[in-house]
């Protein structure tokens, strides 16, 4: 499968002056670094890429020194071999890029999927930062036949190159993905939709992102979460269709000292429609003073 090309669709990527690639735990990732303080690990969710963070990540910087990887298979880090895309696969290896780059997370913000791996990564290691914020977390399994359905299908789906091939060249047909994104509920500007446009016609990003959800299983995460300790914060936006809010009250219910946002008028990319107001939030959960 074909990855995206870092001189042709990488020619024009938001904030290509921080990129660079990493060679870590047997793969070549891309990974974006920028700003001064304490740091603060950024992870998108599935399918998405570093794009995600386009306008979020500078205001940050402002602040923090802000760490935002390409997950693997995603963009234009490399794919792994089939358990590096399960949950536990993508937390050792960010572990063992973050141990290349020489930097130990203070706070981790993870958006959709990215926020499960927030969660397992701080549950497995106290150490590795003082706190997790989840935008629109994907932090449940889906419910009941779909919590198999719908990985065996994803799974069928990434052992299938015609069927890549095929979802590629629909998400090249105008509209497509900008239906795509309003079907999660938000709008997004041009800039963010061209660049999912570069990246859903690339078979490569797809066979990564069909990888990682066909390996994808929370239920463990589901049971551990009683034990998190650490603050958290749950940023749910009342409009989203991806992930509903209803998955972050329960994650409240079985962590009551996290504290809960819900957002009335955005959807599931909200920290791409209002970059300023997620920013404002996570300034608010992730303290300034270094780790003691």
């Amino acid at each position: 499968m074909a990855k995206p090309d870092w001189n042709r669709e990488g020619r024009d990527w938001p904030n290509r002056d921080a990129s660079r690639f990493v060679l870590a735990g047997a793969l070549r990732w891309h990974v974006q670094v920028m700003g001064s303080g304490p740091t603060m690990l950024l992870l998108h969710g599935a399918g998405a890429a570093t794009h995600s963070w386009r306008d979020l990540a500078p205001i940050l910087a402002r602040d923090y020194t802000i760490v935002a990887p390409d997950l693997p298979g995603h963009g234009f880090t490399q794919t792994p071999a089939s358990a590096g895309l399960s949950l536990q696969g993508m937390v050792r290896g960010l572990k063992a890029l973050l141990a290349v780059l020489a930097l130990k997370p203070d706070h981790i913000v993870g958006h959709s999927a990215g926020a499960a791996i927030a969660m397992r990564m701080r549950l497995d290691d106290p150490g590795i930062a003082r706190g997790v914020v989840s935008l629109n977390g994907a932090l449940q399994p889906f419910p009941g036949a779909a919590g198999h359905i719908f990985p065996a299908m994803a799974k069928l789906l990434f052992l299938n190159p015609l069927a890549i091939q095929a979802f590629a060249w629909r998400a090249a047909r105008p509209g497509a993905v900008e239906r795509l994104i309003e079907s999660t509920g938000s709008r997004i500007d041009a800039s963010g939709l061209s660049q999912y446009v570069h990246l859903l016609r690339t078979t490569g990003h797809i066979d990564g992102a069909l990888g990682m959800m066909a390996r994808w299983d929370l239920h463990l995460l589901q049971a551990d979460l009683p034990r998190f300790a650490a603050p958290l914060t749950l940023v749910a936006a009342e409009n989203d269709r991806a992930v509903p809010p209803k998955v972050a009250r329960d994650t409240k219910a079985l962590i009551p000292h996290a504290n809960l946002m819900i957002l009335p008028d955005l959807g599931h990319l909200a920290h791409e429609e209002a970059p300023e107001r997620i920013a404002d939030i996570i300034r608010q959960a992730a303290p300034l003073s270094s780790r003691e």
